[in-house]
């Protein structure tokens, strides 16, 4: 578990959502940077220019201040870059979406998250890597399939070449509709969600198979380089059945089309996808003493 002091440099990717909805917020978080370590502020417009003050940080360590969706891009334009192993990894929450890197031990206050990042250490976390070279830095959830799932959730993203960027210019979109007063209207009747048929194995050991109707699937990294997997079937009337659960380094989904939640984004629609756990991928700063009770979680 690496400590690091108040003094060096940093790089810090402010992300344009985040000067956007919360000014005051970015602001106040780099001048407790600023206060504590010499900063270089970065102010990217697009994924490429995101992309590319990663690349040329140097020495610097990187801090990115936005919500969620900004940190993904952060982990993943690192581990295709595969520097992931020798780069820790700061964030400053600011959005809407932040309960990804709440849930990874960064605090909610735009001056606690800066000030471990200047004082705290580096947690070690474990990564999902899937077979299209896509992360997970939390947990995948698979919904019943019903159009609302995709509708209602979180931004959808598509599998192929080019979907941060898409993902990056719906979020602005987004931001410029919740700014613009209309009228409300009657939400659709999308009808009864269908049950998911899927195959789902863990390490090569199926769990669930097509015959077998699936309300929820949901995926996430464990410790020692396992993921937790928990498979809900389908219940009849007035039963509750009860989650078939399983760990393993490998998880593959298959069946209909089908798409799935994981971190910030909504991805699909594919017919088959495998997911590996990398053990301790990735490094997030996070306050000393939560970096301490996760060492010792993990070591139990």
């Amino acid at each position: 578990m690496a400590t690091y002091p108040t003094s060096g440099q940093l790089l810090v990717v402010i992300d344009p959502v985040a000067r956007r909805t919360d000014g005051e917020s970015v602001r106040i978080a780099k001048d407790v940077l600023g206060a504590g370590a010499a900063v270089k502020v970065c102010l990217p417009e697009d994924p490429e220019e995101f992309a590319r003050a990663l690349a040329r940080r140097g020495s610097r360590r990187p801090v990115v201040i936005g919500d969620d969706r900004a940190l993904l891009r952060a982990v993943t334009v690192l581990h295709r870059r595969r520097e992931l192993a020798g780069c820790a990894l700061s964030a400053v929450p600011v959005g809407g979406a932040v309960s990804l890197a709440r849930s990874l031990g960064v605090p909610d206050s735009p001056v606690a998250a800066a000030r471990a990042v200047l004082d705290g250490a580096e947690r070690r976390l474990d990564l999902l890597v899937d077979d299209s070279d896509g992360v997970v830095l939390g947990a995948l959830r698979i919904p019943p399939l019903a159009a609302r799932d995709v509708a209602a959730g979180a931004t959808a993203v598509g599998a192929g070449p080019g979907a941060g960027g898409r993902d990056w210019l719906r979020t602005c979109q987004s931001l410029v509709r919740t700014l613009v007063t209309r009228p409300a209207r009657p939400a659709a009747d999308t009808g009864p969600a269908a049950p998911a048929r899927l195959r789902v194995e863990v390490d090569g050991v199926t769990v669930v198979d097509l015959d077998q109707p699936v309300e929820a699937v949901s995926v996430a990294p464990g410790d020692s380089g396992r993921a937790e997997v928990e498979v809900r079937p389908l219940s009849g009337p007035g039963a509750e059945a009860s989650p078939l659960l399983a760990r393993g380094r490998t998880v593959t989904v298959s069946g209909a089309d089908f798409h799935y939640r994981a971190d910030a984004t909504v991805s699909g629609p594919v017919r088959t996808r495998t997911w590996r756990v990398r053990e301790a991928a990735w490094g997030l700063v996070v306050p000393v003493d939560g970096a301490g009770r996760a060492a010792g979680k993990a070591a139990g």
